[in-house]
């Protein structure tokens, strides 16, 4: 896109994808908030080095040299869902995050550690997590749920979820979904029992039927994952986080070079 294009220095691509299929949503000839992120996490300074491009240096030119570094970057969106009342925190092909934070450190799991961190978000270390995952996201769950277990962890599930969990050798107790009469999970959750969610859901209906149990989670600062992606991540996340805390390092440590 680019070339044909007849881009020069930085551009900002928006892809959405449905259904295996990828679209693109907009193409601008500009930076955007990637272009600070990267820079950090390579080491390179891409603005200046695009500015240059712009003015008629060539690439070549640039002698740009290959990023080193043996460290992991995770960027986290912060979303302004606790200021609005009756706002849901699923999330859309909308723009919702009013800034990001970046997490990063030598391994995946402590990046992403503290990228939840510097979101304002919660990684508990123990208690109790409530699982209710759609057919097909099931399966996954069991690996990262049987992970938590051996941290320290106790499992509730709903009624399909905990039977799957069950047949797997996970032991999940069932709990109500809040259709189906209290007490129920957000119940649970409203007395600060729950300390970790991994919701996914499909269609419509589904959507609408867990809007309570997604605002709960958020009023009550309780860790919510709705991706099959997203609660693998916060597992890696709060092994990590047994594995011993974390720290702090200059930016420019993670570098041989610095900027």
């Amino acid at each position: 896109m680019a070339k044909a294009l007849k881009v020069v220095g930085l551009m900002n691509v928006q892809y959405a994808v449905k259904d295996g299929e990828v679209y693109v949503l907009e193409v601008n000839p500009r930076a955007s908030r990637t272009v600070p992120f990267v820079a950090k996490a390579t080491g390179q300074p891409i603005a200046k080095y695009a500015a240059r491009l712009m003015a008629g240096e060539s690439l070549k030119a640039l002698a740009i040299k290959k990023a080193r570094g043996k460290h992991v970057a995770v960027k986290e969106a912060v979303f302004p869902f606790a200021r609005f009342p009756g706002v849901d925190i699923i999330l859309g092909p909308e723009m919702r995050s009013t800034g990001e934070v970046m997490g990063l450190d030598t391994n995946f799991g402590r990046a992403f550690a503290k990228s939840q961190l510097g979101a304002g978000s919660k990684v508990p270390l123990e208690g109790l997590v409530f699982v209710s995952v759609k057919d097909q996201d099931k399966a996954a769950m069991v690996k990262p749920v049987k992970r938590l277990i051996d941290l320290g962890f106790t499992v509730v599930a709903t009624g399909g979820t905990a039977d799957f969990l069950r047949k797997h050798g996970i032991a999940a107790e069932r709990v109500n979904k809040v259709l189906e009469g209290r007490p129920h999970i957000v119940d649970l959750m409203k007395d600060g029992k729950v300390q970790l969610v991994f919701n996914t859901v499909d269609g419509a209906s589904a959507l609408t039927d867990s809007f309570t149990l997604r605002r709960t989670a958020l009023m009550n600062k309780i860790a919510y994952y709705t991706t099959v992606a997203g609660a693998k991540a916060s597992v890696e996340g709060i092994a990590a986080l047994h594995a011993g805390p974390l720290d702090v390092a200059p930016l420019q440590s993670y570098f041989k070079t610095t900027f």
